[in-house]
């Protein structure tokens, strides 16, 4: 498998290492194959999304409400990020706590996030493209976002002062959600 998996600090969030294969032009690597991601339990997908932010911008962090909940495999492709995700899932053992990561563009990795988490990352550099595949569409009145800072997140973002959207920095605390 062109593959490989590294499980998380919350089972659910999965890191994928895709496997580069090197010679005197660069390198070649498969970054997606369907039979590969079914044989390790992540279903197909329906979109792909491209951001492009400045050093320092947290987008985030985001979800669908269901029935419109989506995985997310994010990637990054040029420059760096710092990652999160949130377990906002109520019942679930490990509401509140979060997975942070490092992407970037010189490493093959990528961060899966399932369905019952809040996702976002700040970026590290100026012109950071991220990628990400989701498993559902985006819905606009589904859509919803945690504040960055939350009390009880304990997130330690890499920047200070980050630049948000209105929609981020009005986002809601987590005592204030609810997600089966």
């Amino acid at each position: 498998m062109p593959i490989s998996v590294i499980d998380t600090e919350i089972p659910e969030v999965k890191v994928i290492v895709a496997i580069r294969h090197p010679d005197n032009r660069g390198f070649f690597s498969e970054t997606y194959k369907e039979i590969d991601y079914e044989k390790i339990g992540i279903s197909r997908f329906v979109q792909d999304n491209l951001s492009e932010s400045a050093k320092g911008v947290i987008r985030g962090l985001h979800w669908q409400d269901f029935p419109y909940g989506q995985g997310k495999l994010v990637t990054c492709f040029s420059g760096a990020i710092f990652d999160v995700a949130v377990d906002i899932r109520k019942k679930s053992p490990t509401f509140g706590k979060h997975v942070a990561i490092k992407l970037n563009s010189s490493e093959p990795k990528a961060l899966w996030i399932p369905e019952g988490f809040a996702h976002g990352f700040q970026s590290l550099e100026d012109n950071t493209r991220v990628m990400y595949k989701v498993t559902n569409y985006w819905n606009k009145d589904s859509e919803k976002s945690l504040n960055y800072r939350s009390p009880g997140l304990n997130i330690v973002w890499p920047i200070g002062n980050p630049i948000l959207s209105e929609k981020d920095r009005d986002a809601l605390s987590l005592n204030e959600i609810y997600v089966d």
